[in-house]
């Protein structure tokens, strides 16, 4: 055997008229000076710029970008009360925040318009390009080259077998080395590592399913919101949710027919330390049935351990205090029992903020605003929470008469209290601890502070596309470690008969993906294997 040949450290060069190389994804397009396109013409032209890779790559990354600020801010849809918190706390940002819609970023026009964007440039990128690589993965290794010396790897060796015998024995190793063999007039041809196409394939129609999953979600999906308070149920229908975020295609007869009661809800909290008052656990005790009249079940839900039932989803992302009150109007009837739910404005000790509404209090309307205080202490002069337990539960409140405006005009918020329509009481808020009462004036009736509740937050999120997107996720991953860890290579094989009697075997190879290297090392082990083939036959 004569020495084995080496590509210089440059790279490897593919021989001319070699059909190895991948098609460029786009040809340059020339055209004389003066002379116009036309509306065609420049439709052509906005097609290719969409559909081409660079684009794709571009509009991918603008559509993660524009993701990041719904994982940072808190979102419409999700969390509708950190949102109006969000505009107490910082009024001028949120202005130019909601005008951006960085509150409902996955439903804004420039989101939905980047995902289609996006959807349209890889769908245009993917199918010529599976049509492509499906003709790749199909096409038998191509003739052996005249010259295999001018190959990045070569090598030459003298056999006693003949031409024939030679290459037939050839063939046989590398076709039972797993390559696709192809033999012609004294040469062998063998080409392995389609598995590599295969992977590019997988990647792109897998890439296509990511967003067609997307799509799925957003058209038969839905998210909702309840707010709901211990001892309380309510059935997952369009009037029973607070918050209703449906799909296109989703309508009210679409929802999951399951019923979710609270029947108590525990917190833990820091007790000492820097940490102080900082959450330790959550737990709501529920019971749910997946059907109307179908058996209650008991669930202990918790952060980052939804309930499951039917497809949906049930998180819990929030809780608080419901203060109990007992309101008497001016005629002495009992207009109001019952709790009421406050919304917390700090984390640290919890201190919430409602608004109480009596319409059915004779003279007049009642309304009522103010603070719920787990853990009241004096601060200077001013009550504050110093901790999100219930361990000294007080609440505040300013009182006010005359028309609540709920008949009429446009619809309000139920933790918002109206005062257009009314006058404030000549009452000094002051502190009521549990069983305390406040009298108002004028004989317009008395309110006893009765005590507390707690209530939790539901997040319901249905999203069909969910399994397939994970699939999908899934087969990128794969389909990028085929295309990453398998090489195309080839391996061509020419024998004649010398002068001398003998037969002359000249070996060649190449590969372009080849990046981590390795396939010097088996194209040697090839040679060796080939050439001691031959000598046996």
């Amino acid at each position: 055997m004569t020495g084995l040949r080496t590509p210089p450290d440059t790279g490897p060069a593919t021989p001319a008229g070699d059909d190895f190389a991948e098609p460029e994804a786009a040809a340059a397009i020339a055209r004389k000076p003066g002379v116009r396109l036309g509306l065609m013409g420049w439709l052509r032209w906005g097609w290719r710029q969409l559909t081409s890779m660079r684009t794709a790559l571009i509009l991918l990354f603008l559509l993660a970008a524009g993701s990041i600020p719904g994982s940072l801010l808190p979102q419409e849809g999700s969390n509708p009360a950190a949102v109006s918190q969000y505009y107490t706390s910082h009024p001028v940002l949120a202005k130019v925040f909601g005008g951006l819609s960085l509150f409902n970023v996955f439903g804004a026009p420039w989101f939905a318009a980047i995902y289609l964007l996006l959807f349209a440039s890889l769908l245009g990128c993917v199918l010529p390009r599976t049509l492509r690589l499906v003709g790749s993965a199909r096409q038998p290794p191509p003739k052996a080259p005249r010259y295999l010396t001018k190959l990045p790897f070569s090598a030459s060796y003298a056999a006693a077998a003949e031409p024939e015998a030679a290459l037939q024995a050839a063939a046989a190793l590398l076709f039972g080395k797993r390559f696709r063999v192809r033999t012609g007039p004294g040469w062998v041809s063998a080409e392995k590592g389609y598995l590599r196409e295969v992977g590019n394939l997988l990647f792109h129609l897998a890439l296509l399913g990511c967003l067609v999953s997307i799509g799925l979600g957003g058209l038969f999906g839905y998210k909702a919101d309840r707010l709901l308070v211990t001892g309380t149920s309510f059935d997952n229908t369009i009037t029973a949710l607070d918050e209703f975020h449906p799909g296109r295609m989703v309508s009210p007869g679409d929802l999951q027919p399951f019923t979710v009661s609270l029947d108590r809800f525990s917190a833990s909290y820091v007790t000492s330390g820097p940490l102080l008052g900082q959450p330790a656990s959550f737990n709501a005790a529920i019971r749910y049935s997946d059907r109307p009249g179908g058996r209650t079940r008991p669930f202990s839900l918790s952060v980052n351990h939804p309930l499951v039932v039917d497809g949906v989803r049930v998180f819990l992302i929030g809780h608080g205090y419901a203060p109990t009150f007992r309101i008497t109007d001016g005629a002495g009837r009992v207009v109001f029992s019952g709790a009421d739910p406050f919304i917390p404005v700090e984390t640290s000790g919890l201190t919430s903020e409602g608004a109480i509404k009596v319409p059915d209090a004779q003279p007049q309307q009642l309304g009522f605003i103010g603070v719920f205080l787990p853990t009241a202490v004096d601060a200077g002069g001013q009550l504050e929470s110093r901790f999100p337990a219930p361990l000294n539960p007080v609440v505040s409140l300013v009182s006010y008469a005359g028309n609540l405006g709920m008949n009429s005009g446009p619809s309000q918020s139920v933790y918002t209290l109206d005062t257009s329509g009314l006058h404030r009481l000549p009452i000094a808020p002051r502190p009521l601890s549990v069983g305390q009462s406040m009298k108002l004036p004028n004989g317009l009736g008395t309110l006893t502070y009765t005590g507390y509740q707690q209530w939790v937050s539901l997040q319901i999120t249905y999203d069909p596309g969910q399994l397939p997107a994970l699939v999908s996720g899934i087969a990128v991953l794969a389909g990028l470690l085929l295309s990453f860890f398998v090489r195309r290579r080839r391996v061509f094989v020419r024998a004649e008969a010398t002068e001398s009697g003998e037969t002359a075997v000249e070996v060649g190879g190449l590969t372009r993906s080849d990046a981590a290297g390795g396939f010097e090392d088996e194209f040697s082990s090839l040679v060796a294997d080939i050439s001691g083939q031959a000598a046996t036959e």
